[in-house]
């Protein structure tokens, strides 16, 4: 639609839909009291809002910890304690004559909050044998900065166990078996992160568990009839098992290996 302008133009204004439905669209000056009319009416209806409700005067620790962002991660920028928790394992090999200590000390995170973590901040090895001592406190200032540097530090065990010694390794009481004293030392961190929760401890479940005790009664029983049937034998102690009458009654006699229950004997 084309429409034509007889007039000289003077002023123009910005045609809005509220205009265009009212009729609205001629002059300037009843533009802009429209406009003053709507601010008026916007700002009557902001003083009649009802005032939004207070926030809660106590909030859980855990609310305010998420809000303030205020929990605090293991990184290297956290500050030493004047003092820390720790514990101190001794390392015995039949490599040395004298024994390894290792002390690993914590740091305790978001003290008295429901994310109060203990994790490792450092790790000290002493002993009387100077002879591996450079190495030792190498490894030691090594481990530490990782336990400062935070995350994860439990890949430290297996790298530490996986160390072999070229001149073989040892078994450490009760049975298990050390590749070298490298391992130790990665054997004690385990037995440490486990202490302070940060590695969960290997074992079998519930019902193996329960199979484990049923088999070990049942082997236990069978020792302790055996004991008694030695005990209630009129046959030497020493005797060895007679291999025809499956008998523990053969001793040397004269020379030769005779059963004392059937009269087998090796000489015929």
């Amino acid at each position: 639609m084309t429409i034509k302008i007889d007039k000289k133009i003077t002023s123009y204004s910005v045609a809005r839909d509220e205009e265009k439905q009212t009729g609205a669209v001629g002059e300037s000056g009843e533009s802009a009291a429209q406009q003053s009319a709507e601010t008026t009416g916007k700002a009557q209806q902001v003083e009649t809002k009802a005032p939004s409700p207070a926030k809660p005067a106590s909030k859980t620790k855990k609310t305010e910890a998420r809000e303030e962002g205020n929990v605090v991660h293991m990184h290297e920028k956290v500050k030493r304690p004047e003092m820390l928790v720790g514990s101190t394992y001794k390392v015995k090999t039949p490599l040395s004559e004298h024994a390894l200590y290792v002390t690993i000390n914590d740091i305790v995170l978001n003290k008295g909050s429901e994310h109060e973590l203990r994790r490792p901040f450092e790790i000290f090895i002493n002993s009387k044998n100077m002879d591996h001592f450079q190495w030792i406190v190498a490894l030691t200032r090594i481990i530490s900065a990782v336990f400062r540097k935070g995350g994860d530090v439990t890949f430290l065990v297996d790298e530490l166990r996986s160390v072999f010694d070229p001149r073989g390794g040892y078994f450490k009481k009760g049975g298990k078996y050390m590749p070298s004293l490298v391992a130790e030392i990665g054997d004690a961190i385990e037995s440490h992160l486990k202490h302070i929760g940060m590695l969960k401890a290997d074992g079998p479940d519930e019902h193996q568990q329960k199979l484990i005790n049923e088999k070990r009664a049942e082997f236990e029983g069978k020792v302790k009839q055996a004991e008694a049937r030695e005990e209630e034998s009129d046959f030497p102690a020493s005797a060895n098992l007679c291999g025809k009458c499956h008998t523990k009654a053969v001793i040397m006699m004269d020379g030769c290996m005779t059963c004392l229950n059937c009269g087998d004997s090796k000489c015929g």
